[in-house]
């Protein structure tokens, strides 16, 4: 079984004095469902599932009075002793809440009510064209959640890396000491496998147990697809090809030095005015991730983000990877991917940030300056630079050489190195992006 972080969310959740409907959001095969069964039936003396995508029969219990007794007593007659609703220790878990608009709707009248906890999961919600909108969406009546595929903290795990030896590579880090060469290797080892696993549950749980590389693929690939399926079957009719396209555009994009999202590359003579609906569509279905563009380099970085210009990352590398083509994971584990190499490497490091949850942000200006990702690390705003092995930082050496222009004093070079220093630069190995926890 897998160790998953938002085990703990789902805890304090339940800890909390007030606690409201818990809305679970995320993309398609994240581990939703899983997740929240383990916790409730952990945690609850009593589970009452349903399923509104497998068993469109519970919808109807949603379509008239929304009153809880009269939800409780439809549910008991329709399930029978598979509904066992026993006050302040029942927990109702509504699985793709977004197939059914009333069961959303009714989390105002359980939050009220109280008697009984409910968590909804939902792969498209809010996403234009996917099913019905709920007659009034509860504002304020429920606490909604992102889940992500296993993030590469997860993925160790999973790979038997104990906190022990994540405390000391922690350890290290603040140090700035170099981590033991044998243990630096593992890591780097295993960091390569996450770039081409990613952290898609099933398919994490098919490399631990098998090391099959293809039967990783195969799965990474029906997932994919699965997606594209989505984007046919519940898109608006004039955005079904529209928001394929732009999909299929991804690896295109990150192939360019300017790595800035262009419509044009889509289809050429394209614009934001075909295409942007389309993009918006993607990222709503909790596929990609946008890196936005700073107008300058300070603090508050949202606030000085450019949102017009952006880059677009797959959220999980490896189904990023198994998009390219055949022979690509290979070549990922072996080291030997020449030019294209950096547009895998900046996934992989927006991939963890990401999932850590951080919002992501990068510098261009026209004249050419830019640096990969801008963080806030230690109550600063930091330049990251990223290297597949090692390389210069002329352009992060710019930048700092000029504090009264552009404000920034801390930067950080990910490539295959040892923790360290160079001419006041943080050199870390890529696998060390997960430690940068401190904002």
């Amino acid at each position: 079984m897998l160790k998953r972080k938002i085990e703990k969310r789902f805890l304090d959740w339940k800890n909390s004095e007030n606690r409201k409907p818990l809305i679970v959001k995320g993309c398609r095969q994240c581990g939703k469902t899983y997740s929240v069964l383990d916790f409730a039936r952990n945690n609850y003396k009593n589970v009452v599932y349903l399923n509104f995508f497998e068993n469109p029969d519970y919808i109807s219990v949603f379509s008239g009075s929304l009153e809880v007794d009269n939800i409780i007593m439809l549910l008991s007659a329709l399930m029978g002793n598979n509904a066992v609703f026993e006050a302040y220790n029942t927990v109702l878990v509504l699985d793709e809440i977004q197939e059914c608009p009333g069961a959303r709707t009714a989390l105002k009248f359980f939050c009220t009510d109280g008697r009984f906890d409910v968590i909804g999961t939902g792969s498209l919600l809010g996403v234009k064209g996917y099913g019905k909108e709920p007659r009034s969406v509860p504002v304020g009546y429920e606490t909604v959640i992102d889940m992500y595929p296993l993030d590469f903290e997860e993925f160790l795990w999973a790979n038997g890396i104990t906190e022990n030896i994540i405390i000391s590579l922690k350890n290290s880090l603040n140090e700035e000491k170099p981590v033991a060469e044998a243990l630096n290797k593992r890591m780097k080892d295993l960091l390569l496998q996450y770039a081409v696993v990613g952290g898609m549950p099933d398919v994490v749980q098919t490399f631990v147990e098998t090391r099959q590389m293809d039967r990783v693929l195969q799965i990474q690939r029906d997932i994919v697809r699965s997606y594209e399926d989505d984007m046919i079957k519940y898109a608006d009719k004039k955005d079904k090809s529209n928001i394929r396209e732009c999909f299929q555009s991804i690896p295109k994009q990150l192939s360019k030095k300017n790595k800035k999202f262009q419509y044009s590359v889509i289809k050429k003579g394209s614009s934001a005015a075909s295409f942007a609906g389309s993009l918006q569509w993607i990222e709503d279905a909790g596929i990609i991730s946008r890196c936005y563009n700073l107008s300058i380099t300070e603090l508050p970085l949202d606030g000085n983000s450019q949102k017009e210009i952006f880059k677009v990352y797959m959220l999980d590398c490896g189904l990023f990877i198994s998009m390219l083509e055949d022979g690509t994971q290979y070549d990922v584990l072996q080291g030997k991917l020449y030019g294209y190499k950096g547009a895998i490497f900046e996934n992989l490091i927006a991939d963890i940030f990401k999932k850590m949850g951080r919002n992501l942000y990068y510098f261009h200006k026209d004249s050419g300056l830019e640096v990969d990702f801008v963080i806030r690390y230690k109550g600063e705003c930091t330049l990251i630079e990223v290297k597949a092995t090692g390389g210069n930082t002329k352009r992060t050496k710019t930048i700092l050489r000029h504090p009264e222009k552009y404000h920034v004093n801390s930067a950080v070079k990910f490539g295959d190195y040892n923790i360290g220093r160079s001419e006041g630069i943080l050199t870390l190995p890529l696998y060390c992006a997960f430690l940068l926890t401190d904002v």
